[in-house]
């Protein structure tokens, strides 16, 4: 279901007219903050070559990292779905929250208390100024939706979630689904 407002907990799905860029080009964000000072998100369907053990190695697991956007790709933020485990969370919506006490999440990973489906690593953000992300809507770079995963969304498959997201918005962008990500190589 198309949304007609930008709020957090939606998703934010590129649309496929974003060609060539390398960080939005068939996105899908979960819009983790808006207000009239701006959005955070995270982009949720590009997985990274590493695990988080790779970056933290007293961290005993292997767990993908994402790619979250073009901001602060030095900083690695995470959403999960376990709040009463993870101590100061900040709720984005419907079960999803936003980091937490990073000690006590690395001992719960580390003791085998939080497994991938619990947990998303990302390395950077996606942030927009104030009204610079309404721009984009107005310019049809977004298609706002609901997320009807909720925070099942967390262990939700990244390889072929935006073509999933276009298949369910049907219509229009249904040719989309199986266009190769840059046509101009068709």
């Amino acid at each position: 279901m198309i949304l007609a407002e930008l709020k957090k907990g939606s998703l934010l799905i590129a649309e496929p007219s974003i060609i060539g860029d390398l960080s939005f080009n068939r996105s899908v964000i979960l819009l983790a903050d808006h207000n009239n000072e701006g959005s955070v998100g995270f982009i949720i369907n590009k997985p990274l070559k590493h695990t988080i053990h790779d970056l933290i190695p007293e961290i005993k697991a292997t767990f993908k990292i994402y790619n979250g956007g073009p901001v602060e790709q030095d900083n690695l933020y995470f959403i999960h779905n376990i709040p009463d485990l993870i101590p100061d969370s900040i709720e984005i919506s419907n079960g999803i929250y936003w980091g937490g006490d990073y000690e006590i999440t690395k001992d719960l990973i580390n003791g085998g208390k939080i497994s991938k489906d619990n947990i998303r690593f990302f390395l950077g953000y996606t942030g927009w100024e104030e009204n610079q992300l309404e721009t984009e809507m107005e310019k049809n770079s977004w298609i706002i939706t609901k997320n009807n995963y909720e925070n099942k969304i967390i262990g939700k498959s990244a390889s072929s979630f935006w073509k999933e997201q276009i298949i369910e918005l049907g219509g229009e962008y249904l040719i989309w689904s199986n266009a190769p990500e840059n046509p101009y190589l068709n």
